[in-house]
């Protein structure tokens, strides 16, 4: 019998904005129409992070819950830093996927730390790019979700970009790219929830978290006719 896939869903009150606890419901259910073990642990201000996570999760949120956990979520650099250094997949959506990296510079000029997970930083301005939104990748095809942010994002050297998108949208609406990757660490600001509508990426995240352990349990197809047809719909409306 498969050891049970361990997911961690960080922060659940604080960060889910735009339904983003709902690629924490993804993932269990993907695995469980598949008759397959899976333990979700919620970890909020304070908790311990688990030593067997094999997928964390992190989801956006306002302004001010930022705030709330912001010292915390510093304060778990170090074991954060080294749970991607030794491959446990990552999935940070748009806050998180800000303080995953060096630092977010507000419009007023003030620095907040990050944890440096990814080699990327994010200035605040007045501008939002704002609406649904689809990135082109080569890790996973094509990803669908929908993006409300005014931190623009730079990649450093140490980043690449999860994929490509169209002209003012994504990172910083300049250059095209969209989220970043850093060996099984993955940032974006698709939220929607993003695996909802890509289904493909879901399973390549549970793919890697088995492999990193050693696992090669069969991923059967799934009937995924709902949430192809759901990304089609998203993709062809006006932002």
């Amino acid at each position: 019998m498969t050891r049970p896939l361990t997911l961690v869903h960080l922060y659940p009150r604080e960060m889910n904005i735009y339904g983003d606890t709902g690629n924490v419901m993804v993932l269990r259910k993907r695995l469980q129409w598949r008759d397959l073990p899976v333990t979700v642990v919620p970890v909020s201000v304070g908790d311990p992070l688990p030593t067997d996570a094999d997928i964390v999760l992190g989801g956006g949120g306002q302004d001010a819950a930022q705030g709330e956990i912001g010292q915390d979520f510093t304060s778990r650099g170090p074991e954060l830093r080294a749970m991607a250094d030794d491959g446990v997949v990552m999935l940070a959506i748009c806050g998180s996927y800000q303080m995953l990296g060096h630092e977010f510079v507000t419009q007023e000029g003030l620095r907040i730390p990050g944890v440096g997970v990814l080699d990327v930083t994010t200035q605040g301005q007045p501008v939002r790019l704002i609406g649904n939104n689809y990135v082109d990748t080569p890790d996973a095809g094509r990803l669908v979700g929908y993006e409300n942010h005014s931190g623009l994002t730079t990649l450093g050297p140490d980043a690449r970009p999860l994929g490509t998108t169209q002209s003012g949208r994504g990172n910083n609406g300049k250059d095209g790219s969209e989220g970043a990757v850093r060996g099984n660490v993955f940032g974006t600001y698709l939220h929607g929830p993003v695996l909802a509508k890509s289904p493909r990426f879901a399973d390549e995240l549970l793919r890697r978290a088995y492999a990193r352990r050693g696992d090669n349990p069969a991923l059967e197809p799934l009937d995924d006719t709902l949430p192809e047809i759901a990304a089609r719909v998203a993709v062809g409306r006006p932002r």
